[in-house]
């Protein structure tokens, strides 16, 4: 099978983009970066998709950030496309804010993507991950220790973000390169086995090529496919377990019984991580003859109160424990047509009928949502996020967790609690304001009878 008929079927399986998306790519200088250029290139005049451009972030961590940064622009240019192109001291910014210069970077990248989209007036920003790095990440993350949730990897779409080379090896794009004398550059940080990727990949994956198993790299991406799709099925399944009651989290496989604890656990700990020993103690408060009726986790306590568990943020005597942050709930009407005024949010939302077979254009108005009204259930309301609230973004293949989907998008924390949620009678999200509606509700058929949703500042 041909480099571009690999990701074909990529984009196919996953259902990433269609002729009419209107893709960003992310374009780092690497080989990997510039072979999804020209791949993107060849599939935009082959029709499968609609390339609206590159975009570049300078890290500024080497000295020859900013050599990337004009091949990058002068691929750009050679193609016909725009590029966005920015910058930040990285550096700085991990020390400023005390995280690891990974994490930062991650971070900064991410928001520049989102910024980028907007700019280009795409749907999607793709990256140049491939099944190489696939293999390293999976690694890193058994080592580190993870369940299906850590091992599953990288996701073929997380949001906007897709990544159409997930089934392509690192040589085969090179080659691919050679063959079009086309220029790409080498990250000399690469070399730096100190970073543990760089190790992984420098040292380990070599290893267990040659003394365990020449297709390690196929293999460990299998794997990471594998755990992919039973952490979607745990996660579905997980969602039918709403309350945290003792029979009812007794009667469940363990694994779900983990899981559910966990979820919950992670919302009440205030961004701390809450590892696998505080879900096996909370976990143990269920069992018959129980050592304790509670036990501290971070940020949070635990303790079974008759036949559930019940989580509370730590008191504010507690060391190094603030006091749980009362979230200032809100749930007003909406009548159609009509509108809600939000002075908790500095916002209005509407909602009134619209012609039958309208549909918004995918990305183009965060602030309008077009929806199905034959699908919604009795009189609509407009919320906030509660605990365990999920819905099913369009495009991802499942449901989320709205905290997940929010750091996702990267949402800042404490604008969360205050992003309209559009509701039905039965409190099914409709509409996450401003950022996505359910899958259940979009227009698929020019028959279908639809409502109108916008959002305005105020």
């Amino acid at each position: 099978m041909s480099l571009i008929d690999l990701v074909r079927r990529t984009i196919r399986k996953h259902d990433l983009v269609r002729r009419d998306t209107r893709v960003v790519v992310a374009l780092s200088g690497g080989s990997d970066s510039v072979a999804l250029a020209h791949l993107t290139r060849e599939l935009d005049a082959a029709g499968d998709l609609t390339a609206a451009g590159a975009a570049h972030f300078n890290h500024q961590l080497r000295p020859t950030a900013d050599r990337d940064e004009r091949l990058c622009a002068e691929l750009a240019r050679s193609f016909g496309w725009p590029i966005v192109i920015d910058r930040a001291d990285v550096g700085a910014l991990a020390r400023s804010q005390r995280r690891s210069l990974e994490d930062a970077a991650r971070t900064a990248r991410h928001a520049f993507f989102a910024r980028a989209r907007v700019e280009l007036g795409a749907d999607v920003v793709a990256l140049g991950h491939t099944r190489d790095d696939q293999a390293e990440t999976f690694l890193l993350r058994l080592l580190r220790g993870a369940g299906s949730r850590g091992l599953a990897a990288m996701h073929p779409r997380n949001g906007a973000i897709v990544r159409p080379l997930l089934e392509c090896r690192r040589r085969d794009l090179r080659a691919y390169l050679d063959e079009r004398r086309a220029a790409y550059v080498e990250d000399e940080s690469n070399a730096d086995v100190s970073i543990p990727r760089n190790r992984v990949r420098a040292e380990l994956v070599p290893l267990l090529e040659d003394r365990f198993n020449p297709a390690i790299v196929d293999t460990l991406a299998d794997q990471a496919e594998l755990a992919r799709d039973e952490w979607r099925w745990m996660e579905e399944a997980a969602g039918a377990i709403t309350e945290l009651d003792r029979a009812a989290l007794l009667a469940a496989p363990l694994a779900l019984r983990r899981l559910v604890v966990w979820r919950a656990m992670t919302d009440a700990a205030g961004g701390r991580p809450v590892a696998f020993d505080h879900v096996q103690a909370a976990l143990a408060l269920l069992e018959p003859g129980g050592a304790a009726p509670g036990i501290d986790a971070p940020g949070h306590r635990v303790d079974l109160v008759g036949s559930r568990l019940v989580l509370t943020g730590r008191g504010a005597g507690a060391v190094g424990r603030p006091a749980a942050k009362v979230a200032n709930f809100f749930r007003y009407p909406l009548s159609i047509p009509g509108e809600v005024r939000l002075a908790e949010a500095g916002c209005l939302v509407t909602a009134e009928r619209g012609p039958a077979g309208l549909a918004t254009p995918a990305g183009r108005d965060p602030a309008v949502a077009i929806v199905r009204s034959d699908v919604c259930r009795g009189p609509l309301a407009v919320r906030n996020r509660r605990p365990g609230d999920r819905f099913h973004p369009v495009g991802l293949g499942g449901q989320k967790k709205l905290q997940d989907f929010f750091v996702d998008r990267k949402v800042v924390r404490g604008t969360r609690d205050a992003v309209p949620l559009v509701v039905d009678e039965t409190d099914r999200i409709v509409w996450v304001a401003g950022y996505g509606i359910d899958a259940e509700f979009r227009v698929t058929d020019p028959t279908q009878a639809v409502l109108i949703l916008r959002l305005k500042q105020v």
